[in-house]
């Protein structure tokens, strides 16, 4: 697939990343030269200089053969500019917006006849909903939903104790044969273990569990790990992010939000109820947070724009006795050393946002892509269209699909709307058309070979 990426910030570098090691044919476009010479050094992809909603630079960028375009530079107006230039001028025939503000969708400003928007993406937005995921099942490190929420995989690190700790897999059934779950890996200090019967959990393991809607929080509970209910929580950062959160948790926590900034807190404090604190000063103040009592916060997260401030003040709050803490961090390298250290998990704003675009570069009927372990593993979900003679799916028992070596099928929703339910399947379990069909992937390299079994061969009409 041919891609024009348009902005080569922190969005824009790592979905440029993470679709190169596709196999796509990416072109980056940025007015800075000089760091598009950094990213062609280190990734297989082109780049050109110059501002891209000016139809002279989008040319000699391949618009007029290109197949998608993601505009995600700094100000929503530039990226509205580019995706309507990118349809009205060159056809492109999928554009993709990272829109702050939420009033253009709100207001049906997004569609064809407006700026040509097929999707659109709000990184504060993607974090935010991710967090809010994370307080309402402390026992996960992830949560991610297929099918409208119908189907979820919940990421959880084994605790000492845990009732899964020290037990195989087929011995945990056996303990639970009333929560339909399916356990689809196993990750031991960052090393697949086979996801067989006989293998033996331990403390500290990572599962990855697939499971209807109705049944999450049996499962979790079914874990057994601490699921001691998040009630106070304490904010370092009054940014976009800090105060989405912040609203979100209005009624449900106590909230208190550290800000450095004086006009930024005299915002939150206009924009936030009375019972919401706001507190001038530094995130990594210890005699602020030991005033503040951060040892008695359920979770303490630090979302300033500063990788290093994060990191500093989320360690320092673990350190003086809050529960669990969480960390915003830009930089992949340090997300991907910091996830499960003193930091309980470090958040990545690019990494949350890939699983909404990547759907769009997926072939098949592909209705929802996650990216899991920093990026190396994918959960996908797919339609099984057409019948059993053009279909690679449809009439199979699961036992017959020809899926590459690790990849798993966790969970079959079948049905629509309040009649979908969740199936976790067997070896013999048949899937039939129309079947949302979820597979984990535990590497990347697998999505080509994974994605034809969601493509409908000729004889389908």
């Amino acid at each position: 697939m041919k891609i024009i990426i348009i902005g080569a910030g922190r969005v824009g570098e790592s979905v440029a990343e993470t679709l190169v090691s596709e196999a796509n044919d990416i072109t980056v476009v940025d007015p800075d030269a000089q760091r598009l010479r950094v990213l062609e050094e280190r990734l297989e992809l082109r780049g050109v200089a110059g501002n891209g909603i000016l139809p002279s630079v989008l040319r000699h960028a391949g618009a007029e053969d290109c197949d998608l375009l993601i505009a995600c530079m700094a100000l929503d107006e530039s990226n509205l500019v580019a995706c309507k230039i990118a349809h009205d001028l060159f056809s492109i025939p999928t554009t993709i917006a990272r829109l702050r503000s939420s009033e253009f969708q709100q207001n049906g400003l997004l569609g064809k006849e407006g700026f040509s928007v097929d999707r659109m993406i709000c990184p504060e937005e993607t974090v935010t909903r991710y967090i809010r995921q994370l307080i309402d099942y402390p026992e996960a490190l992830q949560v991610v939903r297929f099918s409208q929420g119908e189907a979820h995989l919940a990421v959880v690190r084994v605790a000492e104790g845990s009732r899964l700790a020290d037990h195989s897999i087929a011995e945990f059934r056996e303990q639970n044969p009333d929560v339909p779950m399916r356990i689809v890996a196993v990750y031991r200090q960052d090393a697949e273990l086979p996801c067989a019967a006989g293998t033996r959990v331990q403390a500290g393991d990572e599962i990855f569990v697939l499971v209807g809607r109705e049944s999450l929080r049996a499962a979790l509970h079914a874990i057994g790990n601490p699921d001691r209910q998040v009630r106070r929580v304490m904010i370092a950062g009054g940014g976009r992010v800090g105060l989405r959160l912040a609203r979100g948790l209005i009624g449900q926590c106590q909230v208190k939000i550290i800000e450095a900034f004086r006009s930024r807190c005299d915002f939150l404090a206009a924009e936030l109820p009375p019972d919401v604190l706001v507190l001038e000063g530094d995130g990594a103040d210890e005699e602020l947070l030991v005033s503040e009592n951060v040892r008695d916060m359920d979770l303490f997260i630090s979302l300033t724009s500063d990788d290093e401030d994060n990191i500093m003040a989320a360690m320092l709050a673990k350190r003086l006795g809050a529960r669990r803490v969480m960390a915003l961090i830009n930089r992949r390298a340090y997300a991907d050393m910091l996830q499960g250290s003193t930091i309980d998990i470090a958040i990545s704003p690019a990494h949350a946002v890939i699983g909404e675009l990547l759907m769009h570069v997926r072939r098949g009927a592909v209705a929802a892509v996650h990216s899991l372990r920093r990026g190396a593993a994918e959960a996908l979900e797919g339609v099984a269209r057409g019948d059993a003679a053009s279909s690679y799916l449809v009439g199979k028992r699961i036992e017959q699909i020809k899926l590459p070596a690790g990849a798993r099928v966790g969970a079959i929703v079948r049905g629509e709307g309040d009649a979908a339910h969740t199936l976790v399947p067997h070896h013999d379990t048949v899937i039939e058309a129309e079947d949302h069909v979820i597979i984990f992937l535990p590497h990347k390299r697998m999505v080509r070979e994974v994605e034809k079994l969601f493509q409908v061969r000729a004889t389908f009409f």
